[in-house]
C-alpha cells in the first residue's frame, strides 16, 4: 500500500511565521520612509512659502521707504564712517524691517533678498538677518548677514559656491555697495570671533568695510558654521546707474 506524504500543517505555519514578521516589518519601515519624505517635503515647501510671503512684504516696504529717502534724500554713509556703537542701531533701522538688498551674481541673475535687521529665529523665518551692533552697509567694520541654508527658501543654500573674487552686491535706499569674497571658512557654532569688527582679531581696530556670511554646514545640520568673509570694492551712488558686475553676464 503506498502512502502520500502530507506537510506538516506546524511545519508550514512555524516556516511562513518569519516571512510574515519580516513582511509586516518591511511595510512598516516603507511607511515610514513615506512618511519622513512627506514631512520633508512639506516642512521645505511651507516654510518655503511662508518665507516667499515675508520676502515680498519686505521688498515693498522698502521700495516705499526707499522712494520716501528718494524724495528727501540725506547724505549717504561713506566707506570711512565709523560704524554705530554695539547694539545702537541708525534711527532709520527697525528691528525685524528690511534695511538693504543683497544680491549675489553667482547664485544667479535672479538671486535678491531683503535682508532682515536681526538674527532671531522669527527674523531668519523672513530672510536673511544681520547681526545688530556690527557694522551698516558700506561702514567700516564687518557688516555681518546670517541665513538659513536649507529651510525657509534657503537663502544661503548656494554659499558653498562661492569663489575667492566673487562680487556681493548690497543694495540701500540711495547706494550700490560691491564686496568681493576674500576668504571661505568652516568654524564651530562657538567661534564667535569671525563676526568681529574685524574677524579673528578680538580688540583690533577696524579700518576697512568688510561683509561676513554665515550659515550652517554641512546641509541638514547644525554641527558646523560655513562663513564667507568680503572686503568692500566700490560704493557708488544709485545715480550713477546699476553696478557693471549686476551687468554682466
Amino acid at each position: 500500500m503506498t502512502r502520500t506524504l502530507q506537510k506538516s500543517p506546524v511545519t508550514t505555519i512555524r516556516g511562513s511565521a518569519p516571512r510574515r514578521v519580516l513582511g509586516v516589518a518591511g511595510e512598516i519601515l516603507i511607511t515610514l520612509g513615506v512618511v519622513v519624505l512627506l514631512f520633508v517635503g512639506y516642512d521645505l515647501w511651507f516654510t518655503g512659502l511662508y518665507t516667499a510671503s515675508a520676502q515680498r512684504e519686505l521688498k515693498h516696504e522698502l521700495a516705499i521707504t526707499w522712494q520716501t529717502a528718494t524724495a528727501n534724500p540725506a547724505p549717504p554713509p561713506a566707506p570711512s564712517a565709523v560704524p554705530s556703537p554695539d547694539g545702537v542701531l541708525p534711527d532709520d533701522v527697525v528691528p525685524g524691517n528690511a534695511l538693504a538688498l543683497i544680491r549675489i551674481p553667482r547664485l544667479g541673475r535672479h538671486y535678491v533678498y531683503a535682508i532682515v535687521e536681526g538674527v532671531s529665529t522669527a527674523d531668519l523665518k523672513k530672510g536673511p538677518g544681520h547681526y545688530p551692533g556690527t557694522a551698516m552697509p558700506g561702514q567700516v567694520g564687518n557688516f555681518v548677514v546670517s541665513g538659513h541654508r536649507t529651510t525657509y527658501l534657503a537663502p544661503f543654500n548656494g554659499l558653498d559656491k562661492l569663489r575667492l573674487g566673487d562680487p556681493i552686491v548690497i543694495e540701500t535706499a540711495t547706494m550700490w555697495y560691491v564686496y568681493r569674497v576674500t576668504q571661505m571658512e568652516t568654524v564651530l557654532p562657538t567661534d564667535v570671533a569671525v563676526i568681529l569688527p574685524v574677524p579673528d582679531h578680538p580688540g583690533e581696530r577696524p579700518t576697512e568695510a568688510l561683509i561676513t556670511l554665515t550659515t550652517c554646514t554641512p546641509k541638514y545640520s547644525a554641527s558646523h558654521r560655513l562663513v564667507v568673509h568680503g572686503r568692500l570694492e566700490t560704493a557708488q551712488p544709485k545715480s550713477a546707474g546699476i553696478p557693471a558686475v549686476l551687468r554682466e553676464g
